[in-house]
């Protein structure tokens, strides 16, 4: 699971909407604070209602175009409801993020680095020294009442809009550590991110408050069981049908490749693979169209590796999957910037992760002892 704080405050100045009406008839917002993830899924949401389903111009008048925004990560995988008080939520980050500052208090400005090419000359031997290596690891089997436990740090981008002068300046959460507890069926868990979630923490649980509607209406992205260790277990271990079954995943046809490809990333990245399964999640990652060998990439640990790489044709993102040059064992992503876009410059930085335990715990918010890690 990945998340990416993308902000797009573009100014909501439609003629037709009356934004003192809406808000006089919408409810005030819960008393719980609402996640970033959250605000900013509803934030992108109610732009695009705004942008296709907003009364029209009169006839002849000048249609200011859009640009497209990059797609929200699925940074909890979890449903939320399109509520009243969220879009109330919605207008008054708006409302906050219009000066040029940070989106965020602790923003800082994003790192820039060479852009290195890659290459799929070597990517077939580096995918079998990968596969193999994640063959002969052994790999703990949680039993039922069990949790997977992983402790990650992390850094993800935000974007500041500046109304008035048009200016957009990138920045990145400072690094910081995030914590998930899952049960094996996928259907509980817990979250402790400690400055980006709640105080202590949020449930994950399938039928938690921050994972089911109460409306019966989500945004897409709720929790998928398919992500879950039990699921995985399940799948095939042939390269071909597993990367089928992972396609399958998202019927969304648009940069399914690259949404195949981050699917295999948040499946590594926060969860417990079975070895053999891991293993052919690597020999079908190569096989997505568009994957390359990058000889030196490094993860939010400041570990450097090689990595397996796709470049996003419709953002000009890369994404690098991160492996230990010795051990090819996967150690975090990072995410550069190839092609400009949104403002954003080539060799920005705009995501970096790293995995720093992956465990089986007995129950939720207890760590692993020492040489317990996966």
């Amino acid at each position: 699971m990945t998340r990416k704080f993308w902000k797009r405050t573009e100014p909501l100045d439609h003629p037709e909407l009356d934004h003192a009406e809406l808000a006089r008839l919408l409810p005030a917002p819960s008393a719980p604070r609402m996640t970033p993830d959250r605000q900013l899924l509803f934030e992108e949401h109610l732009l695009n209602e705004i942008r296709t389903s907003a009364p029209g111009a009169k006839a002849g008048a000048p249609v200011r175009p859009v640009r497209p925004a990059r797609p929200v990560r699925r940074a909890l995988l979890i449903g939320v409801p399109v509520t009243a008080a969220a879009l109330t939520a919605v207008f008054a980050v708006g409302a906050l993020t219009q000066g040029g500052g940070p989106a965020r208090p602790g923003l800082v400005e994003a790192s820039v680095v060479k852009v290195e090419a890659g290459s799929t000359v070597q990517l077939v031997s580096t995918v079998q020294q990968i596969a193999d290596a994640a063959t002969r690891r052994p790999t703990p089997e949680p039993k039922p009442g069990q949790y997977i436990y992983i402790n990650s740090k992390v850094s993800f981008m935000s974007a500041s809009h500046n109304f008035d002068t048009g200016e957009e300046k990138t920045w990145v959460q400072p690094l910081h550590q995030r914590e998930v507890w899952k049960s094996p069926d996928g259907r509980e868990g817990w979250l402790d991110e400690p400055g980006y979630q709640d105080e202590g923490g949020i449930t994950l649980d399938h039928d938690g408050p921050h994972s089911k509607p109460v409306n019966g209406k989500d945004i897409p992205g709720e929790a998928p069981v398919h992500l879950s260790y039990d699921w995985l277990k399940a799948q095939p271990t042939n390269p071909d049908a597993l990367l089928k079954s992972i396609y399958a995943t998202d019927s969304a046809s648009a940069n399914r490749d690259q949404r195949a490809f981050r699917e295999i990333r948040s499946i590594i990245g926060e969860q417990l693979v079975p070895a053999r399964t891991a293993a052919a999640l690597y020999r079908a990652a190569a096989k997505i169209p568009g994957v390359v060998v990058v000889e030196n990439s490094q993860d939010a640990a400041g570990r450097t590796g090689l990595a397996l790489a796709r470049l996003d044709p419709q953002y000009g993102e890369r994404l690098e999957l991160v492996f230990d040059r010795t051990t090819f064992a996967y150690l975090g992503s990072r995410g550069v910037q190839v092609k400009e876009f949104g403002g954003v410059k080539p060799g920005t930085v705009t995501e970096r992760t790293a995995i720093l335990d992956r465990a089986v715990v007995d129950a939720q918010k207890t760590r692993p002892t020492k040489g317990g890690t996966a």
